[in-house]
């Protein structure tokens, strides 16, 4: 889109604005003349300003107001920051500004991936900012949606991310880079989301880092850390990949829209930090995938030592039971004997017989003498 001169009866869409009240006509009467410019102050509204040559020479308090303004000032620019509006509030803002009912109905569902599409001459753009939790470890999202046209932008946040005031103070602090047009204002929030994303890439890298030593010193509970910061990965790789479809859309149109040289520029290096931290976020899938096969295979090694612990265990075990099962059988032999013998009946063979006494002890010595032979044969003992 090129910055073109503003007709204040006819907008750069094509459509006709009804001419602004004159000064000496009764409130009464604007009110009848147009509703909308007596609508109470909404608490969506964050923010609205009216520049001209770059400067803010208006921050109108009402969406009414805004409208009014950008009809009195001739060659203005109005940026309108929204805070989660409500349906009514963006009707108005679609009948003013001539925005296609699809793209608003996408900025009131929300829940969309980043894009850019093209109605007319207004730009529909949706971004998704990013923000570490250290104390969480997690990645939150926000979502963002921006209206870019000819003499105006709307940007419309359903989150708390990104700042855009901060965007703002550093444009107004440029007056030359705001008066480029609405597509400065554009290229400055690109810029402010991509440069959110490298306080994220730090924090994974650094999550990573600490899952590595968790890995290599057995910590059981790293599986579950390291599933999920792959899944705050993807998604963070969901809101990075598509943006580089958007930037590159943008470039696309450079010579087609005749966009400043300097616009151009700034966009290149926009692209340059998405593509670094794009490398970086296809790096940390690849190597949460290589960290959890090695925890898995890990895991596998232990699971192995610790099942030949216990079998080696198990096996100390028998090699016990065996002496002790040995010892006990020799030494039942003696005892059934002497048990047998020591009944003290009267018709019991070798009962009054001489060497009975010797017979019973031999046969003892014997019985154990044979079966400690044959279990020390066999290992037992």
């Amino acid at each position: 889109m090129s910055e073109r001169p503003r007709n204040p009866i006819r907008t750069l869409a094509g459509r006709v604005r009804r001419p602004a009240p004159a000064p000496d006509v009764h409130p009464s009467s604007q009110a009848a003349a147009s509703p909308r410019q007596h609508r109470r102050p909404g608490a969506s509204m964050v923010d609205s300003a009216i520049y001209v040559a770059g400067r803010r020479v208006a921050s109108p308090a009402t969406l009414a107001e805004t409208f009014r303004g950008l009809r009195e000032q001739d060659g203005s620019v109005g940026w309108i920051g929204l805070y989660r509006p409500t349906q009514d509030e963006l009707a108005a803002l679609a009948g003013e500004f001539d925005l296609h009912e699809l793209a608003v109905e996408d900025a009131i569902v929300a829940h969309q991936r980043p894009k850019i599409e093209r109605y007319g001459e207004t730009l529909f753009v949706v971004l998704r900012a990013a923000r570490y939790v250290d104390a969480a470890e997690e990645v939150e999202f926000g979502e963002l949606h921006l209206f870019v046209g000819p003499d105006f932008v709307i940007t419309v946040r359903h989150s708390e991310a990104p700042d855009l005031s901060a965007v703002r103070r550093r444009l107004e602090s440029d007056p030359e880079l705001l008066a480029r047009g609405p597509e400065a204002v554009l290229y400055a929030i690109l810029d402010r989301v991509v440069d959110g994303y490298v306080p994220v890439v730090r924090g994974l890298h650094n999550d990573i880092d600490e899952i590595e030593t968790e890995v290599f010193r057995g910590d059981p509970a790293v599986s579950r850390r390291i599933y999920e910061l792959s899944r705050e990965v993807i998604e963070f790789e969901r809101a990075v990949r598509p943006l580089t479809t958007v930037i590159q859309s943008l470039s696309d149109g450079f010579e087609k829209y005749g966009t400043d040289e300097e616009l151009r520029r700034y966009l290149r290096d926009v692209e340059d930090h998405l593509t670094q931290v794009r490398e970086q976020v296809e790096g940390f899938r690849h190597l949460l995938r290589d960290i959890l096969t090695v925890n898995a295979t890990l895991v596998a090694q232990k699971q192995n030592e610790e099942m030949k612990q216990l079998t080696e265990a198990s096996m100390d075990q028998n090699e016990e039971v065996k002496k002790i099962s040995a010892w006990a059988a020799i030494l039942f032999a003696p005892t059934l004997i002497g048990t047998v013998y020591g009944m003290n009946f009267d018709e019991m063979p070798e009962l009054h017989w001489r060497f009975g006494y010797a017979f019973a002890l031999g046969m003892m010595a014997l019985v154990s003498a044979a079966l400690y032979g044959i279990f020390k044969g066999r290992r037992w003992i």
